[in-house]
């Protein structure tokens, strides 16, 4: 059921704040489209025909990161997406910022400067406190409405998310409607046995997941991969998992989750699926895969073997619901998307209900053109996807609810 109020209940002719997510991979230096900024475009443009004029919030990376910059590039994106111009402003609630807003005519874009550029932004504060600061305040007196449509930031509470809408009438947008309502439906409950499909480096994020879907009764089978799967394997006694370099990432994420990862085996070990092989580059840089019976500890693995590519496509057969959180190989590296590939296509063309969620998964979608539609929902959310599974709140989207 609908929480909040959509672009469909505003008024003609708006001037109107809309926050997006935009927030893009970065190589050397250049920004790279994604899914995010297709998904956004479609938004401003349905707000453009609708008459308004948009100006737009986002964010970019984060303090001491690589990725952290202005959005001048993401103007240019957006304005080749859309065919027409964006203007960019390097402000981001100042009086250059609020000048710029205020003299908006119908019809026209402008893009904002990286939210994160503002002290206020990153705090994590309730709506009301956001509200009295004076990036809030500047931008609500130079426009006439907010639109939230940056779901997957909806799990921040940020000044530039929850602070507008208790100033001023907010909408949610497209992108943000469209995610509530899949990934809610998942917490809502769904029918007939439910499948996830479990991978990446997050560990952390994978195993709490785990724990609110097994404390619910959610899901029936949970299907490994990625580091996290290997840490699974470790604890059965297998030789994986472990470092192979100086970084001794794998190290710290044994030490901080083996516990966890031992307790579910022991409590769950019927419904959690590991894999039964493993694949590696071999002498000459070729794909190489080996029973995990056999696999040697010096050995980085890549990605799953196609003995559990069969496996997890069987289980993916029988189920009526199949969810994805996190990638089960480097899938941007072709020689090891076999498995990331192989295991979304079974779920396409399966037809049972499927969300796949995360940031990163989304984009195999489109770097191997699988076909979208093919499932019922890719989310470009990563946090946000993560407390849907878990049935956490999110504080934009509690503030989209509040009535002032």
């Amino acid at each position: 059921m609908t929480c909040f109020n959509t672009i469909d209940d505003m008024p003609a002719r708006q001037t109107v704040l809309t926050r997006i997510d935009i927030n893009a991979p970065v190589k050397e230096g250049v920004v790279q489209d994604c899914k995010r900024f297709e998904r956004h475009a479609a938004t401003i443009t349905d707000l453009l025909d609708r008459g308004h004029a948009v100006a737009l919030l986002a964010h970019q990376g984060r303090p001491g990161r690589d990725s952290y910059m202005a959005l001048e590039q993401h103007a240019d994106i957006l304005s080749t997406r859309l065919r027409r111009e964006v203007r960019y402003v390097d402000d981001v609630g100042g009086e250059k910022a609020a000048t710029a807003v205020n003299s908006l005519d119908a019809g026209d874009v402008l893009l904002l400067e990286n939210t994160r550029f503002s002290d206020h932004e990153l705090r994590e504060l309730p709506p009301e406190r956001h509200a009295e600061n004076g990036f809030v305040q500047n931008l609500s007196a130079a426009a006439d409405c907010f639109v939230n449509d940056a779901y997957s930031a909806a799990h921040r509470s940020h000044a530039s998310l929850v602070g507008f809408p208790a100033v001023m009438d907010a909408y949610a947008g497209p992108v943000m409607a469209q995610e509530y309502r899949h990934n809610s439906r998942i917490r809502n409950g769904l029918d007939g046995r439910t499948t996830i499909v479990l991978g990446g480096k997050k560990t952390g994020d994978v195993l709490h997941v785990m724990d609110r879907l097994i404390a619910d009764d959610a899901v029936d089978s949970f299907l490994m991969g990625g580091l996290v799967g290997e840490l699974f394997l470790r604890a059965e006694g297998h030789d994986v998992g472990y470092d192979v370099d100086d970084s001794r990432f794998m190290h710290k994420q044994w030490l901080a989750y083996r516990d966890t990862v031992k307790r579910l085996l022991a409590d769950h070990r019927g419904r959690i699926h590991l894999p039964l092989d493993l694949a590696f580059h071999d002498a000459d840089r070729e794909r190489t895969e080996v029973a995990v019976s056999d696999a040697a500890k010096e050995e980085p693995y890549w990605d799953i073997g196609h003995e559990t590519m069969e496996q997890y496509t069987r289980i993916i057969r029988h189920s009526d619901a199949v969810l994805v959180k996190g990638a089960p190989g480097v899938f941007e590296d072709e020689t090891f998307a076999h498995g990331t590939k192989t295991l979304l296509e079974a779920i396409g063309t399966h037809g049972c209900f499927s969300v796949v969620g995360g940031g990163d998964t989304s984009r195999c979608i489109d770097l191997y053109d699988l076909d979208e539609t093919d499932f019922d929902h890719v989310s470009i959310a990563g946090g946000a996807y993560i407390r849907a599974l878990t049935g956490e709140p999110l504080p934009a989207v509690e503030a989209l609810r509040v009535q002032r």
